[in-house]
């Protein structure tokens, strides 16, 4: 029983301890690069918004969703961004986190034009690799919230990009707070492994240039 107890000690340790310092450890090495101030932050021509969608699984509407807009308008519309690279799922036929997310900012006023839509960022870990690869990005602005912003930095040092976080608000619900930064803690852990294995996105691709007079054909795979 002492022998059982112990294992049960260690495991639990290794289950808490692990994400703890690998939540950390991550917000330490991108912490000299996120920015909650639009005045203080550095002109990249390209934002990477991160998809989420406007809903939560119980049907009520995102939080986390609608700042991301409000922080990639106001950083477009304050000069900070000249485009915008919406990354995020399209599953489903029922479900597409870029078109809604454009849909949404260019009802705010943002040109369909500046707009680029990566249908295949179904993790973070493919936005980030496939800003780089298919889309020639390898210095940006990552939109999303803090926790978020964090990894996809490091994702970046990983693939040898110039990563910047912009912070959107988070939630006001403290129970949704605390639900996603113990979920942050494991996705982190995940980071180090993919990392260390070379992980590659589950879809790469033809090039697409993100440049004036090149708008994206808009065509939904």
């Amino acid at each position: 029983m002492r022998l059982l107890l112990k294992v049960a000690v260690a495991l639990l340790s290794l289950a808490v301890g692990l994400p703890v310092a690998g939540y950390f450890s991550v917000a330490t090495m991108a912490k000299d690069r996120i920015y909650e101030n639009i005045d203080s932050v550095p002109y990249n021509d390209v934002g990477l918004l991160l998809g989420t969608g406007p809903q939560t699984r119980k049907g009520r509407p995102n939080s986390y969703f609608l700042h991301r807009i409000d922080a990639a308008e106001a950083l477009y519309k304050a000069g900070k961004i000249k485009f915008i690279l919406i990354s995020g799922d399209n599953g489903r036929k029922d479900y597409s986190e870029p078109d809604v997310m454009r849909d949404s900012l260019v009802a705010r006023g943002v040109p369909a034009s500046v707009i680029y839509l990566d249908y295949a960022g179904f993790r973070t870990l493919d936005s980030v690799v496939r800003a780089n690869r298919i889309f020639g990005q390898n210095k940006m602005t990552v939109i999303s919230q803090r926790f978020h912003n964090e990894r996809s930095i490091v994702l970046g040092y990983w693939q040898g990009m110039d990563l910047i976080g912009y912070n959107a608000k988070g939630t006001k619900s403290r129970m949704h707070r605390v639900r996603a930064h113990i979920r942050e803690g494991y996705a982190r852990i995940k980071l180090l492994l993919d990392i260390l294995v070379d992980k590659q996105p589950h879809f790469l691709g033809d090039a697409i240039e993100i440049a004036d007079g090149k708008p994206q054909v808009d065509v939904n795979p």
